[in-house]
């Protein structure tokens, strides 16, 4: 249970740079207004401040809101601990439905989200999320953001009740050596294709993060979004979806090769990552068609592909 604590006017104005972080889609309440805004609370003006905490917490008093700036996140004092996903622990501004709305107006009644992860990793998989989002509010998940903005700790509290929340989820994957076979940029479309099949609905419509259809021939009509995973609900949810299935993934992988510190690179480049390929070589879930690999002290591991297809 949420309850909505509101600042008068005087308070106000000495907590102006502090944003509240909560639930989004609903409507931002007035100043001063009696509410309880349970799990439909979002962000508000920084001169509508309305702070919710669980009820369960003790109130918060206005002087521990003193001092917060915006956009970065909020710890209240003995009542968050780090990584918690509750409305004052999250960072960025809240993703909208703006989007979906539009493309429900325009026709397309089944819209999804979709978003990738792995793509720029030297090891392990890539990975697309895809999540199908009911239209109303009930169920609606506090704190979804895009997930590179909250902690590992904060996209593992929230994976089970985002995909609880979603009328469909799936996430599809494409090896490390399909991604050396196929090349980057094929290996992500059949990713896609593999977690839009995996959603037993068929999407009118889709909403993909950046500039390239990747989904061409696997949804009919395609909405391409710049930062979509943070300004879109459905993308940020099946970002959370996806990145959480993959550091499962390669933290599952750690235990097996333990010299590159998967379970915290997650496959990507790092310093460490690049001393232990340095040390022992790329391992079995490596890929082996990147340039990385040219720049290490082991000869003749690059696997080349005779061409490799653009993004376009």
């Amino acid at each position: 249970m949420l309850a909505a604590i509101r600042l008068d006017l005087a308070e106000l104005h000495q907590v102006d740079l502090l944003r509240a972080r909560c639930e989004p889609g609903a409507d931002e309440p007035e100043v001063g207004a009696r509410q309880d805004r349970a799990a439909e609370a979002v962000d508000v003006e920084p001169q509508r401040v309305v702070e919710v905490v669980d009820a369960q917490r003790n109130v918060v008093d206005a002087g521990d809101l003193h001092g917060r700036s915006l956009g970065r996140p909020v710890r209240l004092p003995g009542r968050c601990s780090a990584g918690d996903y509750g409305p004052g622990c999250v960072r960025g501004k809240a993703p909208t439905r703006q989007v979906e709305q539009e493309l429900w107006s325009a026709g397309h009644d089944l819209v999804v989200g979709i978003d990738e992860v792995g793509r720029g990793a030297w090891a392990g998989p890539l990975m697309v999320g895809a999540a199908v989002l009911p239209r109303g509010r009930a169920g609606r998940v506090l704190g979804v953001r895009d997930s590179k903005l909250l902690t590992e700790a904060a996209r593992e509290r929230l994976f089970d009740r985002v995909a609880g929340w979603c009328d469909a989820w799936a996430v599809g994957a494409v090896s490390h050596q399909e991604c050396d076979d196929l090349g980057m940029a094929p290996a992500q479309r059949e990713a896609a294709r593999r977690a839009v099949a995996g959603l037993g609905v068929r999407p009118d419509a889709a909403i993909v993060d950046g500039s390239w259809n990747f989904l061409a021939g696997t949804v009919g009509h395609v909405r391409m979004e710049v930062k979509a995973d943070a300004t879109c609900l459905a993308v940020a949810a099946a970002s959370i979806l996806a990145k959480v299935t993959r550091d499962r993934v390669m933290r599952a992988e750690a235990e097996h090769y333990p010299a590159y510190s998967f379970e915290s690179n997650k496959g990507y480049p790092c310093p460490v990552h690049r001393a232990a390929l340095h040390g022992w070589g790329p391992s079995a879930i490596h890929r082996r068609s990147w340039v990385f690999l040219d720049g290490l002290v082991w000869p003749g591991l690059r696997v080349r592909r005779a061409e490799q297809p653009t993004l376009f």
